[in-house]
């Protein structure tokens, strides 16, 4: 029942609103051959806030108790008002004007034109003592702010959220009808208008009641749209959390896995190109781009599953090294776009991160966080730059790539994976080494 309510109301606002711009596009094509453009018709629309808020203060300040006349030429402004404001968004679509900024800047002007509205407001009831009132009038003013701030907020999220009763038209509607009828009462009834009730000391009623009412209304109806907005957008980002972890879940296990695993020579999935004794293949690594090497950079390890690489650099402060923490790693997401990224908690401490610790003066002994058999060093060579050593087969070797072959045949649970690559330059030769572990290797006694 509720989500039918729902799809006729919007359907309701939708053909009202085209109805409106039949009318009003005839004046829109005027204010476009004008030269007008939305941020003007905008910043038009929060002047004539402005006069209203003036009105109202001069009717607080020169009108009496039971003048109404003031209410009502204010209410007509703001009718005239809120006409600005369905106006800008008008000239931007058909001037073809729209920008990011204006979208923002018709936001900002919007919340500007509400409050001075409810400044006059306020100020006008406090002024002739009708504080009751004036508090609602304060109340529906924060109702207000909120219904916007919630959609703003959730937009800003990612996610739509305009449901509810008392959107902005319909606040500029019911406060303009109900000044322009409180205006026209005053007008023409005599007196004040007070009812009153035997046995009740003070009247229940008056003419300005038609128009504290629906504020008093307005005051209730915003702040339960603001929290139905709440509690919508509430599910909506709790499902994109849980999805989202769902993934990084996924994403992680499978990192801790496949590093894991590669390094201790257990089973992992793929989906390379193999040799399979009849034909070679181009190795996949072959086909990866190839990161660019800065002073910092120290080395990567890139895995057949995909392009993505993670960097290993220098974790440099005021141009010296962090000693608590010398090694920055990091992902350059090539295959979504090149852009780089922090590696997540989950990442950091067990799979792709690095345990640290000084043994000497500018000498250091790392770890990777998912396998701690095979020891790195990081130290300055003889011209001394940092570099990150390795000894394979004896030798000390400069690393500059760690490559994860995994092949078909594994599961997500298992993978196949056919062997690690180190491959770096030996210190003693200068000569590129290229070492090859296969999944039954063992680390060599430290």
């Amino acid at each position: 029942m509720t989500t039918n309510w729902c799809m006729s109301d919007v359907s309701f606002r939708e053909k009202a609103q085209k109805g409106i711009y039949k009318v009003i596009n005839p004046f829109v094509r005027f204010l476009i051959r004008l030269g007008l453009t939305p941020n003007a018709v905008t910043t038009i629309g929060l002047l004539l806030n402005v006069g209203v808020a003036v009105i109202f203060i001069i009717g607080a300040e020169k009108g009496n108790r039971g003048e109404l006349g003031y209410v009502g030429w204010a209410g007509g402004l703001i009718l005239f008002a809120g006409l600005f404001d369905m106006l800008d968004g008008q000239v931007a679509r058909l001037g073809k004007m729209s920008s990011t900024f204006g979208a923002l800047y018709d936001s900002v002007l919007d919340r500007y034109s509400e409050l001075i509205l409810f400044l006059g407001i306020c100020y006008y009831l406090i002024s002739h003592h009708y504080f009751l009132s004036s508090l609602f009038a304060f109340i529906a003013m924060i109702g207000s702010m909120m219904v916007s701030y919630t959609r703003a907020r959730s937009e800003g999220l990612g996610i739509e959220n305009k449901g509810g009763l008392m959107q902005r038209p319909e606040r500029v509607i019911l406060i303009a009808l109900s000044a322009i009828t409180t205006g026209v009462a005053g007008a023409f009834v005599e007196g004040d208008g007070k009812v009153f009730i035997p046995g009740i000391r003070f009247h229940v009623f008056e003419l300005m009641s038609i128009f504290t009412i629906p504020i008093a209304i307005m005051a209730v109806l915003t702040n339960i749209t603001a929290f139905k907005r709440l509690v919508d957008a509430k599910k909506a980002l709790d499902k994109i959390d849980a999805e989202k972890a769902k993934k990084i879940s996924s994403a992680n296990m499978a990192a801790v896995l496949l590093l894991g695993a590669a390094l201790l020579g257990l089973p992992t999935a793929t989906h390379a190109r193999i040799d399979d004794g009849r034909a070679t293949f181009t190795e996949a690594v072959d086909t990866f781009p190839v990161p660019k090497f800065t002073a910092k950079t120290q080395f990567y390890v890139q895995r057949t599953p995909n392009t993505n690489t993670i960097m290993y650099e220098l974790n440099l402060k005021n141009g010296e090294l962090n000693e608590d923490n010398p090694i920055h790693v990091y992902w350059i997401r090539y295959a979504d776009g090149g852009g780089t990224q922090e590696l997540s908690y989950i990442q950091r401490k067990f799979a792709y991160g690095v345990k640290t610790s000084k043994i000497a003066d500018e000498k250091f002994k790392l770890l990777f966080a998912a396998y701690d058999k095979i020891p790195f060093y990081l130290m300055k060579s003889s011209a001394g730059i940092y570099h990150t050593y390795v000894e394979l087969d004896g030798k000390m070797v400069v690393l500059r790539r760690l490559y994860i072959r995994i092949d078909p045949g594994g599961t997500f649970w298992s993978p196949n994976v056919k062997y690690v690559e180190f491959k770096g330059t030996e210190v003693a030769s200068g000569k590129e080494v290229i070492k090859r572990i296969n999944p039954k290797w063992k680390p060599p006694k430290q």
